[in-house]
């Protein structure tokens, strides 16, 4: 008899042998709560019996194996007479069955075999395996950093005695040494800078014909780049840059740019690698190093001497004219100039470029383009988008090169000889603002010079010198210039004055350029044809 539906008491009109069965033991879902799990009986563990009459199923017949969708077993009877009474729900998990979702099982015996030991223990094993791996990486790095460690350890100690010993000798010399306390500059410790110096690396012929002129160092891409003419003049005339990796030394192909010398390259702390540079085909150009390729060309109308970037924006370039006239111009305009900056006392060429970036300094905060041409020098004061015009207080006439140390607001500035000048001169200046009045634009920047540094009797050249802090980072300046008289590059201390070395050549040095790779200091000398390398230590 099958039991009414939706009457909880229809169990009890089973067959007598179920009634007893019943009496046993009870149903797995009477009474009990569904979200706690019922503990299963030995005829369950052994996977013969039917959860809801509890006698053995059979392989054929009414009473044949059947599963629901859930994956519980049961008689094929006792399971269909159960979802047509009990609102379409297993009797042992509850969730919703109906008859279509009963399957036939064709399987003589079931049994499953219980490895829930077994896979606790594997995955026991697996987590002591991953942390053993852990432990062992870790053991690793840590023999790792204590070797690098004990290296630094006796390292530091070397340098220590290397220390105690120079302070030494300089405590018994430096009673009988006196200070320079004019030049307001750090000196080095002794003429040897800590027993360091320059050494020769490797050189390069860059260009055996010569006209070789400039170069400049890319500091996001690590190479120097040097100016030279094409050195297949007859299928590609005029004139390029060559590429030379800073990292291993060595040098790329040859990239063309203008068709006239180049006299200026400079580059930005920009991340695209771009290079601005002037040449006397009228002509200012941007080139990207990543892919060797001209990009932008403006048209300046007059021969450029000189060109550099403004690091406080670097959407803008300035071009020094042969006139005495600066182009400003903004990347984001490929037409022409945004302003020309003219002034009244000079109309030599514009022979070097360099920008000043706004810093808070007490000597001069102000940002902006320090020029310098054949008769004088200028500091052009920017706020927003104009610029003031302020006059630097130089010698008149013979003015060749004028470089910036952005850090330290110090200035060089070369002279050549002339009636009241024997010898090249390299004079190192400060530079220095002062406020007029209360009004805050009623300031005038100047320089004043704290050091003269001398060299050979001719210069016949304009060649590139430059201003720079030590290696040593002990807060002095060195000053390195090309003396045409002996073919070399003059290296001083701009506090002291003293000659710390003398860089020879086979040619007069047209350019020289200080630059840092992986925490090691160099000084690349150029000539005509060849470019040198040293390095600090």
């Amino acid at each position: 008899m099958e039991p009414p539906a939706g009457n909880p008491s229809a169990l009890e009109h089973l067959e007598p042998r179920e009634a007893a069965a019943q009496q046993k033991k009870k149903s797995p879902l009477k009474g009990a709560n569904p979200a706690v799990p019922v503990t299963p009986s030995e005829e369950e563990e052994s996977g013969d019996t039917c959860a809801i009459c509890f006698e053995e199923w059979t392989n054929a017949g009414g009473h044949r194996l059947s599963a629901l969708r859930c994956g519980h077993l049961f008689g094929y009877s006792c399971i269909e007479r159960w979802l047509k009474g009990q609102a379409g729900k297993c009797p042992q998990c509850n969730k919703k069955a109906k008859r279509s979702d009963i399957v036939v099982l064709y399987a003589r015996t079931l049994k499953a075999l219980d490895t829930t030991e077994q896979e606790h223990m594997k995955s026991s094993l697996e987590k002591e395996q991953m942390l053993r791996r852990k432990a062992e990486l870790e053991s690793a790095q840590s023999r790792l950093q204590l070797q690098v460690l004990t290296e630094e350890c006796t390292k530091l100690r070397q340098q220590v005695q290397e220390l105690k010993t120079l302070m030494a000798q300089h405590h018994t010399s430096s009673s009988q040494q006196p200070t320079n306390s004019r030049s307001g500059l750090p000196g080095c410790p002794s003429p040897s800078q800590g027993q360091h110096k320059y050494h020769f690396g490797r050189a390069f012929v860059v260009s055996p014909a010569g006209s070789c002129r400039v170069m400049a160092y890319c500091d996001v891409l690590s190479c120097l780049v040097i100016s030279q003419p094409s050195p297949q003049s007859t299928l590609i005339p005029g004139y390029g840059i060559k590429m030379m990796s800073a990292v291993n030394l060595n040098s790329s192909q040859y990239v063309p740019i203008h068709s006239k010398q180049i006299r200026g390259l400079a580059f930005s702390n920009r991340s695209d690698g771009l290079l601005v540079s002037a040449a006397l085909d009228n002509t200012l150009k941007l080139t990207s190093l990543t892919t060797n390729t001209v990009v932008q060309t403006y048209n300046t109308g007059r021969p450029v001497w000189s060109c550099c970037w403004c690091l406080d924006n670097t959407n803008y370039i300035y071009a020094g004219l042969v006139n005495g006239s600066i182009l400003v111009y903004d990347l984001r305009d490929t037409t022409s100039h945004v302003q020309e900056l003219v002034t009244e006392k000079s109309r030599c060429p514009v022979v070097s470029l360099s920008y000043l970036p706004r810093m808070a300094s007490a000597a001069l905060p102000h940002g902006g383009l320090v020029s310098g041409t054949l008769e004088g020098a200028c500091f052009w004061e920017q706020k927003a988008d104009s610029y003031r015009p302020h006059h630097l207080p130089l010698e008149t006439g013979g003015c060749t090169d004028l470089q910036t140390e952005a850090s330290t607001r110090h200035c060089l500035a070369t002279f050549r000889p002339s009636r009241n000048r024997n010898c090249l001169q390299c004079v190192v200046m400060e530079m220095t603002c002062s406020q007029l009045t209360e009004a805050a634009d009623d300031v005038v920047c100047s320089c004043r010079p704290v050091q003269t540094l001398t060299a050979g009797p001719t210069c016949k050249l304009l060649t590139k010198n430059a201003i720079f802090q030590s290696p040593e980072d002990d807060g002095s300046i060195l000053v390195c210039a090309g003396d045409e008289a002996s073919n070399s590059a003059m290296l001083w201390d701009a506090g002291t004055g003293s000659l710390l070395q003398k860089l020879t050549d086979d040619l007069p040095v047209l350019d020289v350029c200080p630059y840092t790779v992986n925490h090691n200091s160099f000084l690349a000398t150029l000539t005509e044809k060849v470019v040198k390398i040293y390095k600090w230590q």
